[in-house]
């Protein structure tokens, strides 16, 4: 039974009744495992495009006249980033030294290859400072890149992506970047030093909105009976529902494409003209697929219910060579219901690259509900261990997620959909933390590019490894795509 004060600390963060019991209900239930049919691989799901493709696509973007927006989840912080360092950390303080060839002795060892290397010590400095607290910061805010005349930090190099792939004929780049509540500051006064120079540099001017993971997108923690979490001071435990929380955010966005990409995946600016490339390539996709989709709907509702077999199998081979839909056997009327649902939905084109042992969720074809099979976007946790078929599509993958998405949100009559209505909330995730060290039970909404996209149409192309560049720990920093 909740207390008043619970049942108010629910209210004001604007979490419906039902929805905060379905949230305890998912505890106790569990999430199903999806139907994989197979690994998405060139063979079939993955789109490798040679190079008269490339060119076709990369023209479709320079020519589009839609609105293009950047969306960047960065309210991470940068703990995980810097966790070998505060070990280190731990263990001078303790009177040990550093062992050679740790992460903490080539992070001092290699100091001068930082961007951050102007200031005074090194581990303390880094991790704690007043000045620095690089441990406590979203990796946004933290210098990736030295450059003759400046550092740059990731945000930046955001902006200058913008510009390459986001600029419209006005000169406008713009941009959503979902940050904490905590550095909103620090954003925005980054910008502002910032805005002066690079809108001259590069004849542009920067439209960039920062926004906050909602409130009502949190979840209750239960303990490990499925009870809710009781704080000390009586109060319940919420914890935030994941990057699955950001589709809210992504719902908010007026625009008719939308380019997805973490914060932490920037590579310097001399190294940027493949990522450009690709950029465009995933754009000019997927406006010629959404073009496409809008002449057959336009179609469908002009010959009403009459419907001609020569063109309801031209959509059904469509659907099938582009997005893996394959339709089971109905009666026509049926069929065409179908096929015109499956057409009226978001489209997104998802670059996906080899797996060569970098982590990643990645690219299956799935058996629906409805006897259709789609495309998604899995992680290892969504994957029965049990099935010998799935763990098998599991070790046949070739790609994995480097999540570089382009997302058509508007339907044929121009209207946004509410990308609200196109996820599976069966596909949420359920894992053990602790707080204060009292065991936990945690869960995570569909994820963004997971469950919160799978009634989208989805197209997987496969793209070089060269537009994938992370920074997971600090000394990923001395990679060559980031010195």
């Amino acid at each position: 039974m909740l207390t008043q004060q619970q049942k108010q600390q629910i209210a004001d963060r604007g979490i419906a009744q039902e929805k905060f019991e379905l949230q305890l209900k998912n505890f106790e239930t569990g999430f199903p495992y999806l139907q994989i049919v197979d690994a998405a691989t060139p063979k079939c799901g993955i789109k490798v495009l040679d190079d008269a493709a490339q060119a076709k696509e990369q023209s479709n973007a320079d020519n589009y006249k839609g609105s293009v927006c950047k969306f960047v989840p960065a309210s991470g912080a940068a703990t995980r980033m810097f966790k070998d360092l505060f070990e280190a950390v731990d263990k001078l303080n303790a009177g040990e030294k550093l062992a050679e060839g740790s992460p903490a002795h080539k992070f001092v060892s290699n100091i001068s290859l930082f961007p951050f290397f102007d200031a005074k010590g090194i581990l303390n400095l880094t991790l704690y400072s007043k000045a620095w607290n690089y441990g406590a910061m979203p990796k946004g805010l933290i210098q990736f890149h030295k450059y003759e005349n400046e550092n740059r930090t990731p945000f930046e190099e955001h902006l200058l992506e913008g510009v390459r792939y986001a600029k419209d004929s006005q000169g406008n780049v713009r941009m959503v970047v979902t940050v904490s509540v905590e550095h909103q500051q620090g954003f925005e006064e980054l910008l502002e030093s910032v805005r002066a120079k690079y809108e001259e540099r590069y004849n542009c001017k920067f439209n960039i909105q920062f926004t906050n993971q909602m409130p009502s997108t949190d979840i209750v923690a239960v303990d490990m009976e499925n009870n809710p979490f009781v704080k000390a001071d009586g109060t319940l435990l919420f914890r935030p529902g994941g990057h699955g929380a950001l589709l809210e955010n992504l719902n908010n966005i007026d625009a008719d494409i939308i380019v997805i990409k973490n914060i932490d995946n920037v590579v310097k600016e001399s190294l940027l003209d493949e990522t450009i490339k690709w950029k465009k390539i995933l754009i000019g996709r997927t406006a010629q697929l959404q073009e496409k989709i809008f002449g057959y709907l336009k179609s469908l509702d002009s010959a009403g219910e009459n419907v001609a077999d020569e063109l309801l199998q031209e959509i059904v081979a469509f659907m099938k060579d582009e997005f893996a839909v394959e339709f089971p056997q109905l009666p026509k009327a049926e069929l065409v219901a179908l096929v015109r649902a499956k057409l009226d939905r978001p489209v997104r084109v998802c670059g996906m690259v080899k797996n060569e042992g970098e982590p990643g969720g990645g690219p299956y074809i799935i058996k629906e509900a409805d006897g259709t099979t789609s495309l998604q976007i899995l992680e290892a946790a969504q994957i029965d261990k049990s099935n010998e078929k799935a763990v098998a599509a599991m070790k046949g993958a070739t790609h994995f997620n480097p999540v570089d998405l382009v997302c058509a949100v508007k339907n044929y009559k121009g209207e946004k959909f509410n990308l609200t209505e196109y996820l599976d909330p069966s596909t949420g995730f359920i894992s053990e933390k602790s707080f204060q060290g009292k065991a936990l039970k945690a869960q995570e909404l569909p994820g963004l590019w997971n469950g919160s996209m799978s009634n989208w149409n989805t197209q997987f192309v496969e793209v070089p490894l060269i537009t994938f560049n992370p920074v997971k720990t600090v000394l990923d920093l001395l990679r060559p795509e980031h010195q």
